[in-house]
């Protein structure tokens, strides 16, 4: 064996020397703690620290480092814990040993935006997490989703919400789904014409007969609610200036208010009970969210699954 092949056998063994003392100190480190101190506090609280003492194996702590995060939660869940402290900084050491460990970014933005004491409580930190996942992996739709979600159920933002999935269905190998959340989000947050703009896209650019019909439906309950809206101002308007509350439309159209009796788009008759605007058929327009019978709330959005089709 010649002297450099020595050298490399010897840089190889003191590679794997000092790797195995690393994995070694973090579980000692462990094991010597009280549990609870454990629970709360880290060996080597900095990514980048860790990240150097790795030695070129950031692949393998990443692994064990998500391991210690699910051991973390999954102890901290089976205590119906309050707090999650060390999940985040946990998350944030295996993401920056491993950039592309996506199981991290989305199990990990679930873990932290669950509100306790199912998670964290921590939506915030799930977004900053997320948006993390998608700086390292701007090919990973995916992750758009997580995102849009978080906006959505934990922080109720459904206009960003609305954005994001918007511009997760841009990256290539979106599923069209995700356009089509972005369309129903921008009109549940009250968005009316971005929401008429995406589902006219929708419409136009879609071969999918479920989707198109899907649209149609939305654009219907757009130009409902939109219709509503103004026949609601003009029974406001009459009660105000005549000091009558309207029975029916007909009144309307007898004190010049209207030209004729209001029909939806599928032809059914607009009522006005009691100077309160309301559609005849709700069944037949599904999405609307103006004119429905006092109690009935607006259909809900469908979360699809993130791996269909």
């Amino acid at each position: 064996m010649n002297s450099r092949t020595k050298a490399s056998v010897g840089v190889g063994l003191l590679l794997f020397s000092s790797l195995g003392l690393s994995v070694l100190v973090l579980r000692k480190s462990d094991e010597a703690r009280e549990p609870t101190i454990l629970k709360e506090s880290l060996y080597i609280p900095s990514a980048k620290a860790v990240k150097a003492l790795s030695l070129g194996y950031t692949g393998l702590m990443a692994d064990l480092y998500w391991t210690r995060v699910v051991q973390y939660f999954g102890g901290k869940h089976h205590q119906r814990a309050d707090e999650y402290k060390l999940l985040a900084p946990l998350l944030d050491i295996t993401t920056t040993l491993d950039p592309h460990l996506m199981i991290a970014y989305e199990f990990g933005s679930i873990f932290l935006a669950q509100k306790p004491p199912e998670g964290a409580g921590d939506p915030e930190a799930a977004v900053a997490l997320v948006k993390k996942g998608i700086r390292e992996n701007p090919e990973a739709w995916r992750l758009w989703y997580h995102l849009g979600y978080i906006y959505f159920d934990e922080l109720h933002d459904s206009k960003t919400a609305s954005e994001v999935f918007l511009q997760g269905s841009q990256v290539p190998g979106a599923l069209p789904w995700m356009k089509v959340l972005a369309a129903a989000l921008a009109q549940h947050a009250g968005e009316a014409e971005t929401a008429r703009y995406l589902w006219t896209q929708i419409y136009n650019s879609s071969n999918d007969p479920n989707i198109r019909a899907n649209a149609v439906k939305r654009l219907l309950a757009l130009r409902v609610d939109q219709e509503v809206t103004q026949l609601q101002e003009l029974a406001n308007r009459y009660r105000r200036e005549t000091a009558t509350v309207p029975g029916s439309f007909l009144e309307l159209v007898q004190a010049g208010y209207l030209h004729g009796l209001p029909v939806d788009p599928l032809g059914n008759p607009y009522l006005l009970l009691d100077g309160r605007v309301q559609v005849s058929n709700p069944d037949s327009l599904p999405f609307i969210t103006k004119g429905l019978p006092p109690g009935q709330k607006p259909s809900m959005v469908v979360r699809p699954k993130s791996g269909s089709s």
